[in-house]
């Protein structure tokens, strides 16, 4: 038996119970605060940037998931205390450097966020948040949006693909032959790309929500953030921080899903008459794999305080660079 066997069964394990107890988004949705990576490295922080005009100054509303709200970002602030709203999270940073009066800013973004907790009261462990969608008014100028991780399940994706590979190491124990790709076979049975058909159906809902904040604000300039990248372009990066916990194939499998997320983004974004703005291009470098000092989104196993998988306050500070540069234009 190799002596990385067991090592590599318990990091396996802990990876999993980490992320199905560790990444609650306070009692919504399905816990997550999002998110899919998304476009390949190198490109410009803002995509499908309309024609240039005016700075929009506010109102500002801020909606969306865990990876705006900023989980567990100190300091916490706002209610209901479930969202898990940071002070310092991208929305807050975009506010401040437009120079908004608390008056002219409202961030209602909330942990666990899915779409149709946009439109409709969201249940946390800290009291009802109330419909995202209701903060809007005609006299809104400026709205950014970070939604849609949840809808597509991505950290149930995560978790199931730290399940698979732990159920793939105890085979090896065994004398069974190892799958390359044991999460990547478990969502491609059939023959069907199961992952492939929640992003598509999760559009349906995003340009749904960008038809009613047109509706709600029809003189607000819309911003659709993407999610920031997870993991690297190079799944070898993480054998420091994940060792064998998860096959390489299956860290590329997360990555080209990532990338299937922001991709419909992007097209909803435009199709809308949206600005998508790119956030894994500049986060290149960055992702969880990274160094501590250099990452902007925290492993499984997090700085302690922190949420696993989710940006920190680097990566806020990334996010809101991205989001002011396509505002800004």
């Amino acid at each position: 038996m190799p002596r990385t066997t067991r090592p590599t069964i318990a990091v396996t394990a802990g990876l999993a119970a980490l992320m199905l107890a560790g990444c609650s988004g306070g009692g919504g949705s399905d816990g997550s605060g999002s998110g899919f990576a998304g476009a390949p490295p190198g490109r410009a922080a803002a995509e499908a940037t309309p024609t240039p005009t005016l700075t929009p100054t506010g109102p500002y509303v801020a909606l969306g998931d865990s990876y705006t709200a900023g989980m567990k970002i100190a300091p916490q602030v706002g209610e209901p205390s479930g969202c898990f709203r940071s002070g310092v999270n991208y929305p807050a940073l975009v506010a401040k450097a437009l120079d908004l009066a608390p008056a002219q800013f409202r961030d209602v973004s909330c942990s666990g966020a899915r779409t149709g907790d946009l439109r409709a009261p969201q249940k946390t462990d800290g009291g009802p948040n109330p419909a995202q969608l209701d903060a809007l008014t005609p006299a809104t100028r400026l709205v950014t949006v970070g939604i849609g991780g949840n809808d597509a399940g991505f950290m149930q994706v995560v978790t199931e693909c730290a399940k698979d590979n732990l159920v793939d190491a105890v085979k090896g124990l065994v004398g069974d032959d190892r799958a390359d790709a044991p999460c990547r076979k478990h969502y491609s049975s059939g023959g069907n790309d199961q992952l492939q058909a929640r992003v598509d159906a999760t559009g349906e809902q995003v340009s749904q929500v960008l038809q009613e904040i047109k509706r709600r604000s029809p003189q607000a300039r819309v911003y659709v953030v993407g999610y920031p990248a997870l993991l690297p372009a190079d799944p070898t990066r993480c054998a420091p921080v994940l060792g064998q916990a998860v096959a390489p194939s299956d860290l590329g499998f997360l990555v080209e899903k990532e990338q299937q997320l922001n991709g419909m983004l992007k097209k909803r974004a435009e199709a809308a008459g949206a600005v998508f703005v790119d956030t894994a291009g500049p986060s290149a470098g960055h992702d969880m794999c990274a160094g501590e000092d250099a990452r902007w989104v925290e492993p499984p196993f997090p700085t302690r305080g922190l949420a696993p998988v989710h940006p920190n306050a680097r990566g806020q500070e990334a996010l809101a660079a991205a989001v002011l540069k396509a505002v800004r234009g």
